[in-house]
């Protein structure tokens, strides 16, 4: 009897948490979805469910007379997804060196870069920009893709490696006895099995560029090249700019890509996150 009670207080404990944290987490988003609805352009008299709601605001954000959201929007895809695809690349190719080969200052890289990773890249931001300037990358979006790639690469090298070593050796040896190069032993045998690491390290480098500020902000100059956040941010910081509730409903939409990547690669998540995490 005491175990079932045992049993019992502690399924209702884990129902209370759950609980509370989900509504740490909905409350603040049924809020922005509320504000974003509610007329006017005031946040103090939104309410949570607003008494008439009108999606003006949005219809604003994709009016290119009035707003460059639509461009803003843009340019995050686009410098998120080939942030995303150059960081796997790289990060594919620097991690399989580490996990399978054995060479002079191989000890000392992983040491760096777990160091590296440490450091954040707006702890670096007066470097970043006066290299940006020498090198004629200000106010482009190349720049801010490379700050971006070379950001990503020491934690998820780190991350994938930790999986690699998880693939046994033995199937690069045998593909290698049968004649196989070391391309096409990467290639056809270690990343297929790898895809869980790669789904993580793709979404996570689709993620930071994709909700950055502080880089988008000195990087960038010019309204039509702002990233959302940059341009949402410029909406509400003008002198009269006072327009809280349709930064509510950009900031609504920001959540869409992130969410159908994230149902993308959800198979994925659980394995490649533990797996990842087993050795280093």
């Amino acid at each position: 009897m005491s175990m079932k009670k045992n049993k019992i207080i502690r399924l209702t404990f884990s129902y209370v948490i759950i609980t509370l944290m989900s509504f740490i987490v909905i409350y603040p988003l049924l809020w922005v979805v509320g504000s974003s609805l509610n007329p006017g352009q005031s946040l103090s008299g939104s309410t949570m469910f607003p008494e008439n709601p009108t999606l003006d605001h949005y219809k604003y954000l994709f009016d290119s007379d009035k707003s460059n959201y639509v461009k803003w929007y843009w340019n995050s895809l686009k410098i998120s997804t080939l942030t995303m695809i150059l960081t796997v690349i790289t990060v594919s190719f620097t991690a399989y060196s580490f996990s399978r080969y054995r060479f002079i200052g191989r000890k000392n890289g992983l040491l760096t870069f777990l160091i590296l990773q440490m450091i954040p890249n707006f702890a670096a931001l007066i470097a970043i920009f006066v290299l940006a300037t020498r090198t004629g990358l200000i106010d482009t979006h190349l720049g801010l893709i490379l700050v971006y790639v070379g950001g990503q690469i020491p934690m998820n090298t780190w991350l994938m490696k930790g999986y690699l070593d998880t693939i046994p050796k033995e199937l690069d040896e045998s593909a290698k006895m049968d004649g196989a190069s070391h391309l096409r032993v990467f290639w056809q045998i270690v990343m297929p099995l790898a895809k869980p690491i790669v789904a993580v390290v793709a979404l996570f480098s689709f993620i930071a560029p994709f909700g950055d500020f502080i880089l988008a902000r000195i990087l960038l100059r010019t309204d039509e090249k702002f990233t959302m956040a940059v341009g949402l941010y410029e909406m509400v910081a003008k002198q009269f700019g006072n327009e809280f509730t349709k930064f509510a409903a950009g900031s609504v939409l920001i959540a869409i890509p992130i969410a159908a990547l994230f149902l993308m690669f959800q198979k994925y998540f659980v394995s490649g996150l533990t797996a990842g995490g087993t050795k280093g």
